[in-house]
């Protein structure tokens, strides 16, 4: 039938939008029109996918990670400036915040084999091939360091893992910042440029924490003002990247973690460098503040990027500024 269709009760019913009207001949049948698009959506259905990434697995990671490394940078300043308990203590602690940080990528991998076919092959213009290699690098120097420190055998050998591991920590804590900026994710995306800093910060801040807590207020001096410096770098970082991102940061702006990560690292700070040279009390509280401060701050940024991956207008709004913006360019040639 061509212009009828039976209905369930057996009679024939003329289908309106096939009705011909006066004038119509020759033109083509109208069709429903899709609803215009705004600003803030795409017909309002989402543009991206949802990361698969869990928060307690690649957030936990992104923390530890960056706990590890910056510790066993913090560890070898205290090995070559003759402290050797915050260095042990650095150096345990990174060893313990690297196996915690290997388990939750495995664990959000699924099967510890994908880590293994990853060193297959060495491509530089993928972030997550550079921090296998990055992590394959680290892990045993810092285990060395650890090791060799705790049984005190092997000096020579465990000065050289401690440099070593000194030096692959301060990739292995800022490598994450260029993986999740080379992702889709619109916050991550357009924050590639303070999102290094903004992780360097944050992750010196927590080994500043971890070395005030597990020191003597004597010898925590560099944990001290490695705090400071990190609490500030990643105030400042985090502030810098929400003013240039604009209306695209509101879910930064909007993040309860995110500023309850850096009050707490500010606080930890500002009591670490002032009460906390006195008091062994006062430094277990700054250092635990800042070591909540830096979790705080990643699984901030995390949500933050989860949510502007889910709302449209978060992708679309960018590209029509940036197709604006190359068009007025174009126009002025």
């Amino acid at each position: 039938m061509s212009q009828t269709d039976v209905r369930l009760d057996g009679s024939a019913e003329l289908r309106t939008e096939r009705e011909a009207t006066p004038g119509s001949a020759g033109r083509r049948r109208e069709h429903a029109v899709p609803p215009t698009p705004d600003s803030a959506s795409y017909y309002g259905r989402p543009v991206l996918n949802e990361p698969t990434w869990k928060a307690p697995d690649i957030a936990g990671y992104l923390f530890l990670g960056g706990l590890a490394g910056a510790s066993s940078a913090l560890a070898a300043a205290a090995a070559l400036t003759g402290r050797p308990r915050l260095a042990r203590a650095a150096k345990t602690g990174a060893l313990c915040a690297l196996g915690g940080s290997l388990y939750s990528l495995i664990h959000d991998l699924g099967r510890p084999g994908r880590f293994a076919n990853m060193l297959r092959v060495f491509k530089v213009t993928s972030p997550m091939s550079v921090g296998t290699w990055i992590l394959t690098a680290y892990g045993p120097q810092a285990g060395c360091a650890a090791a060799t420190d705790v049984t005190g055998r092997l000096p020579r050998l465990g000065r050289a893992a401690t440099v070593g591991a000194g030096l692959t920590g301060s990739a292995v804590a800022t490598y994450t910042a260029v993986l999740i900026c080379d992702t889709a994710v619109p916050v991550w995306h357009e924050g590639y440029r303070e999102m290094p800093f903004l992780f360097a910060g944050s992750a010196a801040a927590a080994a500043g924490g971890l070395g005030m807590l597990a020191t003597p207020t004597a010898e925590a001096g560099p944990a001290r003002r490695a705090a400071l410096l990190g609490a500030a770098a990643e105030c400042a970082a985090a502030t810098r990247m929400e003013r240039r991102l604009g209306a695209l940061a509101e879910p930064l702006k909007r993040s309860r973690l995110l500023r309850a990560g850096e009050a707490l690292s500010l606080a930890g700070a500002l009591a670490g460098i002032t009460v906390g040279r006195r008091s062994r009390m006062a430094a277990v509280a700054a250092g635990a503040a800042l070591l909540a401060g830096s979790a705080c701050t990643r699984f901030g940024i995390f949500r933050a990027g989860t949510e502007s991956a889910n709302d449209p207008k978060y992708t679309v709004q960018p590209q029509r500024r940036r197709l604006a913006t190359t068009r007025a360019e174009r126009d002025l040639t």
